[in-house]
């Protein structure tokens, strides 16, 4: 079947204001509605309010970027991480499964423990080792379990101009402090939100709004940069790369020390390998992804403009 492309589609987005969300607000506007729902207009911990928004403007995508982040408060605030990230994604489902619409999730690399020697494919045993690793976990099984036409994007490292994250802190201590401290025995792909977003906008406009739905490849897909380092590596260069732009730091961008993930304790255990193989993502949609430094630059581009 073809999608009526005379209509104009309207895209609700969850989360609005987090980090994925604001990008995709960016992304999706050239191609339609875009219904922006921050937490005062759509609390994901309470499915009655899900079931109102997605009824009242019956999106044609629905893209389910709302989560809670907040990964060591998770360990103690267990209710409150199952119910928005475990519970909601399902509940979203089963309305886009009652819509006819596609359903984007955003998930992550702490459904994996960490233990793989290279990078994780989608077909890789899943075994998450914290509170939030395991509820997100959750909202991808209530959504296989929805039926429902669905993308879950699996990602890592996520950084954008807007929110709080890893680069952004460093830039902050870079100019405040003498010295740094970081760990450099876990690997990833730091991802920038606007790629992620990009890629969706991509994805639904070439291949579900205008193509055939029938064909329509779901399923887990791994959505990062190209690449790989360490959080001290990406340390490094975000802060090699600031001082290059002119950036007054106090540290030294290649004194940074790297030290074990043992020196620095926290409540919620990380994975130590975080990579994750796109090739499936790349394969299915013909999709370009950048490497990681690059996304270093655009990120830098915004935040110091």
């Amino acid at each position: 079947m073809q999608p009526d492309v005379s209509r104009i589609p309207t895209f609700l987005i969850t989360g609005s204001n987090g980090q994925v969300g604001f990008e995709l607000r960016r992304s999706f506007a050239p191609l339609g509605r875009v219904v922006a729902l921050d937490r005062a207009a759509c609390d994901l911990s309470r499915a009655d309010e899900i079931r109102r928004v997605a009824r009242q403007w019956r999106p044609d995508v629905i893209l389910s970027a709302g989560a809670y982040t907040a990964v060591d408060k998770a360990e103690s605030d267990v209710e409150a991480a199952y119910a928005i990230n475990g519970v909601a994604p399902g509940v979203l489902a089963e309305e886009a499964k009652a819509l006819g619409s596609l359903l984007v999730h955003y998930s992550t690399d702490y459904v994996y423990d960490g233990r793989k020697d290279g990078a994780y494919v989608e077909t890789d045993a899943v075994n998450p080792q914290s509170v939030y690793g395991k509820s997100k976990l959750a909202g991808e099984q209530a959504i296989a379990e929805s039926g429902a036409t669905a993308l879950v994007f699996r990602t890592c490292w996520v950084a954008g101009a807007h929110g709080v994250n890893f680069a952004k802190t460093m830039l902050k201590l870079g100019r405040e402090r003498d010295s740094l401290r970081v760990i450099a025995d876990q690997f990833g792909a730091p991802t920038t939100a606007a790629l992620i977003a990009d890629v969706t906008a991509q994805i639904v406009a070439r291949q579900w709004l205008h193509g055939q739905r029938e064909a329509f490849p779901t399923g887990v897909y791994h959505l990062a940069a190209a690449g790989e380092t360490s959080w001290h590596g990406y340390a490094t260069e975000v802060l090699r790369n600031a001082a290059a732009r002119g950036v007054e730091l106090k540290v030294d961008p290649l004194r940074i020390e790297a030290i074990p993930s043992v020196a620095y304790p926290l409540p919620a255990s990380r994975p130590a390998n975080s990579r994750l193989d796109t090739a499936r993502l790349r394969q299915n949609f013909d999709i370009h992804l950048p490497d990681w430094k690059q996304g270093i630059q655009f990120l830098l581009d915004q935040i110091l403009s």
